[in-house]
C-alpha cells in the first residue's frame, strides 16, 4: 500500500459526490484522478438542482409581478410578459458560473480531470474510453470511489418510446430546456421532481395536471404537511389526481392523449407535453463492476456506513448506492468515503438528512414522520403552528403554510420537524442542528427568536407541543 502522501485515488463521476470527494482527497494529500463522461457538476449542477431552482426563482418573480398590485405595486398587466429564451439564458449563466467554479476548485487542488467513460478492468484498475474517440487508456489506483450517479426511470409502455422520440414526452432534463411554454402540461409522478415542476410551470402560466399513484403527494414525507402543500397548489390551479395511474398514451390531432386509470374508471387527458417523473435508477451499467468483483443488489451498489463496497479499497457514494438520491447526501458520503480510504475514521449517518422541496410555498422536513411514529408505536406529542398567524409569512405569501413538530412525549426530544411556507428550505436547518445535537423542544423554546421572522413559527410550534403557544388558541 502506498503512503497516504502518495496514495493514488481514482474517482468515477464528477457530480456533487465525485467532485467533493476529489477535493477532500486532495486536501488530505492524495494524488487524485477524476473521470467524468459529461460536464463537471453532474446532473445536479447541469440538469437538476441548480437549473430547476434558477427557473423556480424566475417563476416566482413572474408570479409575484402578476400579483404585485395586492401589495400596492401597480404594474400594467399588458406589460408583464415572459421571454423563455432569456429565461433559459439566465439559467445557463448560473450553471456556467457554478461549473466553472467547480473546475477552478479541482484545478486548485491539482486534481487531474479526464474526460470519457471509465470502467473496471480489475479491482484496482480502470480503463478510460476518451470522449474524443481516442485510444483507451489504463490506470491503476490504490483506492477507487464510484460516484456514477443515476438516470430517470423509463418503464416499458406502448407509445412511450415514440412519445420521447417525437418530443411530446420528456424527462426533467428535457422539460428544463424548453424555450416555448406549453399551454398544457401533464406530469406523471407526485414526488419531489413532479411537484417542483408542477409549481414551476403553473407559475409560468401552463395549465398543469399531476397524476399521482399514491394517496398523497410526496409519499415519503409527513402526510399532514404534504396535504397542506397540495391544497396550496390546488388553490393556484394545479389539478392533482390522487390514486391515479397512467395507463397508456397516443397521438391525436397533433396533441398527446394520455389515458389515466382512476378509482372511477379510465379518463383521457389531452396535453402539449408530458413529464415522466416516476423515479430514478442507479447508473452503473457501464462500470463493468463484475471485473472488480463488486456486488450489486436490485440494480444498485450496497455499501456500509463507511461507504465501503464488498471489495476492500472500492467505495461507492451518491445515487448509485440507491439510498437518498439528493446532492447533499452524495457530497457527505463523498467526504466519508475518501476519509476512510486515506486512513481516517468517518461514518455516514442518513437518519437526519434534511429534505427540501422548492415549490411555492416551499416544503422541508427532517426526521421521522407522524406515519412512521404511529407504525413504530412511539409515544409522541405534536405541535402545530399555522403561518396565517405569523407576521412575516403574511407579508411574504399571505400566510400560506404551517410548521409541525413531533417530539418524544417523555423527554421532549425532537423526532421530526416538517414545514410548509416561505424560506422553509433554509429554516429547516435550525431543526437539523438541534436534532443532531440531541436537542429538545425546550431548547427551541428557550432560544429567543427574532421578530418579525418566519423562524418565530418554529418557536411557536415548539410551544404548541406543550400546549402553550402564544399566538394561537391551544387545544
Amino acid at each position: 500500500m502506498s503512503e497516504i502522501g502518495s496514495m493514488k485515488i481514482g474517482i468515477i463521476g464528477g457530480g456533487p459526490g465525485g467532485y467533493v470527494a476529489a477535493i477532500r482527497a486532495a486536501q488530505l494529500g492524495a494524488e487524485v484522478t477524476l473521470f467524468e463522461k459529461h460536464a463537471l457538476g453532474g446532473v445536479c449542477l447541469n440538469e437538476g438542482c441548480i437549473p430547476t431552482k434558477a427557473l423556480l426563482h424566475t417563476s416566482h418573480l413572474f408570479n409575484e409581478s402578476k400579483n404585485a398590485a395586492q401589495s400596492g405595486v401597480m404594474i400594467p398587466p399588458d406589460q408583464i410578459r415572459l421571454d423563455m429564451v432569456k429565461v433559459q439564458e439566465h439559467k445557463q449563466r448560473i450553471v456556467k458560473k457554478l461549473t466553472d467554479g467547480v473546475s477552478a476548485l479541482l484545478k486548485s487542488g491539482k486534481v487531474a480531470v479526464l474526460r470519457g467513460t471509465a470502467s473496471f478492468l480489475a479491482k484496482d484498475t480502470l480503463q478510460l474510453r476518451p470522449e474524443d474517440g481516442g485510444a483507451a487508456q489504463t490506470f491503476r489506483f490504490d483506492k477507487i470511489v464510484v460516484a456514477s450517479g443515476s438516470k430517470p426511470f423509463i418503464p416499458n409502455m406502448p407509445g412511450l418510446e415514440e412519445g420521447f422520440k417525437t418530443g411530446f414526452c420528456l424527462d426533467s432534463t428535457g422539460l428544463l430546456e424548453l424555450t416555448a411554454l406549453p399551454e398544457k402540461l401533464l406530469i406523471v409522478g407526485g414526488g419531489v421532481i413532479g411537484i417542483e415542476m408542477a409549481s414551476l410551470f403553473r407559475d409560468l402560466g401552463s395549465k398543469v395536471v399531476v397524476v399521482v399513484g399514491n394517496d398523497e403527494i410526496l409519499g415519503t414525507m409527513d402526510h399532514e404537511t404534504s396535504k397542506n402543500l397540495r391544497i396550496s397548489l390546488a388553490r393556484r390551479g394545479v389539478e392533482i389526481l390522487l390514486k391515479n395511474h397512467m395507463d397508456g398514451l397516443s397521438m391525436s390531432g397533433g396533441k398527446l392523449v394520455v389515458q389515466v386509470e382512476s378509482p372511477a374508471g379510465l379518463k383521457e387527458y389531452e396535453t402539449d407535453k408530458m413529464l415522466l417523473a416516476i423515479g430514478r435508477r442507479a447508473h452503473i451499467a457501464e462500470l463493468n463492476l463484475e471485473a472488480a468483483g463488486v456486488e450489486t443488489e436490485r440494480g444498485r451498489i450496497p455499501v456500509n456506513d463507511k461507504q465501503e463496497t464488498n471489495v476492500p479499497g472500492i467505495y461507492a457514494i451518491g445515487d448509485c448506492v440507491g439510498q437518498i438520491m439528493v446532492a447533499h447526501v452524495a457530497s457527505a458520503q463523498g467526504e466519508v468515503a475518501v476519509e476512510n480510504a486515506l486512513g481516517h475514521s468517518a461514518a455516514y449517518n442518513g437518519s437526519l438528512v434534511p429534505s427540501t422541496i422548492h415549490t411555492t410555498p416551499e416544503y422541508a422536513g427532517i426526521g421521522l414522520t407522524e406515519e412512521q411514529l404511529k407504525a413504530e408505536g412511539r409515544d409522541y406529542a405534536v405541535g402545530r403552528f399555522p403561518l396565517l398567524a405569523n407576521g412575516k409569512a403574511l407579508m411574504l405569501n399571505g400566510g400560506q403554510g404551517m410548521v409541525k413538530i413531533l417530539a418524544d412525549k417523555g423527554n421532549g426530544g425532537l423526532l421530526g420537524v416538517y414545514m410548509v411556507g416561505p424560506r422553509a428550505t433554509d429554516l429547516i436547518h435550525e431543526a437539523a442542528i438541534c436534532m443532531h445535537g440531541g436537542g429538545t423542544v425546550k431548547d427551541i423554546i428557550n432560544t429567543i427568536h427574532a421578530h418579525p421572522t418566519v423562524a418565530e413559527a418554529i418557536h411557536e410550534a415548539a410551544l404548541a407541543v406543550e400546549k402553550r403557544a402564544i399566538h394561537i388558541i391551544n387545544r
